[in-house]
């Protein structure tokens, strides 16, 4: 990982997306249902359960997001049908944070009521801190007026997590922990790593302490290990181990084997740029590849 390939990180949106699409798809299930559903049962197969997500994270109508909506009462069908094991993972900008909290909340219930019915589970997902304090109310909101088949996301490198955390407390929620991955301020975002690693152990020892569930969302070898020296001991019904398609499979493979729960992030779906952005960006080395790519090819050598 060379400082060009940092520094190419923040131009990726300037390359073109057919290239983006190229080198991202070992993240994305497909665009189609049932390419995540094929994908998920591959995962099945070997032992690991899944959270299929629909992207749709451009949203600007509320036809759009009452379709996304639409889309997951769909996914669940397809999990029933296929005996899939798998819940499923929601944006709430993709169901019209930005539109309307109301809008957002009235299509979150109709999934909620679906995957009740079925009796499946909801993950909302955690996005940039524009967002976080709607999406712990809105959380909040619904575990209280009696939905208990729906969790949320805490990113250990937001400074304001550890309170978040013990804000939750009364609730035992059912939280995914995992870094975070959105560009933030030094002001409220921790910036070097040894600082969002113990962010991210405060967070999990105080979960676990107060009895949530904890999908420990990490490819950290280090933070792996801290994790499994916490767990050890627990019911293997007490917590999972959460991992993104297509990345560290040979370490999830290896918890597998070793007695863990272990859940892969399916996302799939047209609306795939800003998602596959996010995880180029989170790989700088890759990002750097993109970019070489591209440029031989304008030169004629690609």
């Amino acid at each position: 990982m060379t400082l060009l390939d940092r520094a190419i990180v923040r131009l990726l949106p300037a390359v073109p997306k057919p290239v983006v699409q190229r080198f991202s798809a070992r993240y994305i299930a497909g665009a189609t249902l049932p390419e995540a559903v094929r994908t998920v049962k591959e995962l099945n197969a070997a032992g690991k359960l899944a959270t299929v997500d629909v992207l749709g994270e451009e949203i600007t109508h509320e036809d759009e997001a009452r379709a996304i909506a639409g889309a997951y009462r769909g996914v669940f069908a397809e999990i029933e049908r296929e005996r899939l094991d798998s819940n499923v993972s929601v944006k709430l900008t993709a169901l019209g944070l930005h539109l309307s909290y109301d809008l957002c909340r009235q299509n979150l219930e109709l999934v909620l009521h679906d995957a009740d019915a079925r009796g499946n589970f909801v993950r909302i997902d955690m996005e940039d801190s524009t967002t976080t304090d709607e999406t712990l109310r809105l959380y909040r909101e619904l575990r209280e007026s009696g939905h208990d088949n729906v969790g949320v996301v805490l990113q250990a490198y937001l400074r304001r997590t550890l309170d978040d955390v013990r804000a939750l407390a009364d609730l035992c929620p059912n939280v995914r922990l995992c870094k975070g991955i959105y560009v933030e301020p030094p002001s409220i975002a921790f910036t070097d790593q040894d600082a969002v690693r113990a962010s991210f152990v405060r967070c999990l020892d105080t979960l676990l302490d107060g009895g949530a569930y904890v999908g420990i969302a990490t490819h950290d070898e280090w933070l792996i290990g801290e994790a499994l020296a916490r767990v050890a001991g627990l019911a293997r019904d007490a917590y999972e181990f959460q991992m993104l398609l297509g990345v560290r499979d040979d370490r999830a493979t290896e918890l597998v084997a070793d007695g863990h729960r272990l859940r892969v992030y399916v996302p799939y779906g047209e609306h795939w740029y800003g998602y596959s952005l996010r995880r180029l960006q989170e790989n700088p080395a890759m990002a750097g590849t993109i970019a070489r790519a591209t440029v031989g090819r304008a030169l004629g050598r690609g």
